[in-house]
């Protein structure tokens, strides 16, 4: 498994809950432009529509360099591979208590484009504050260890 992209502002604006790992449909030149690592998922978001799919929104994936008249567009929805069951109970949870669904990672598993997706709740400030104070503790025992 190649790791093609990790998002790191995930873990510090949300709970994580739940992760879920999803395919993606893509053209040709996007896939290309994906394994050269022309793209970005920092700004980019799941959302469910009601025909009970799933599509990630303002992901960036550039043009490709070698593309003709058929190059992709930059930041169009791509459709993700889900069972509708899955579906149906993401989209529950999402209404009922208020979660959000962000990709965090991109990456190849063997030979396809796979997308690990998290349920997650977002963090207030004080959370934030927090949790970067944790980190700053741990840093420091750590470093005093050595």
């Amino acid at each position: 498994m190649k790791v093609l992209a990790h998002n790191k502002k995930v873990k510090h604006d949300y709970h994580i809950l739940d992760t879920f790992e999803f395919g993606i449909v893509l053209k040709g030149t996007e896939i290309k432009s994906i394994k050269q690592g022309k793209f970005s998922i920092n700004e980019s978001y799941v959302t469910i529509n009601n025909n009970y799919e799933m599509y990630i929104v303002n992901m960036h994936i550039s043009k490709y360099d070698h593309g003709s008249i058929f190059n992709h567009k930059e930041k169009r929805k791509k459709k993700l591979l889900a069972h509708k069951k899955t579906i149906i109970k993401l989209e529950l949870q999402l209404k009922q208590e208020g979660l959000t669904l962000v990709p965090k990672r991109v990456y190849l598993k063997e030979g396809l484009c796979k997308v690990e997706v998290v349920l997650a709740k977002g963090k207030k400030l004080y959370d934030k504050r927090q949790a970067k104070k944790q980190e700053d503790a741990e840093k420091r025992i750590d470093k005093s260890y050595y």
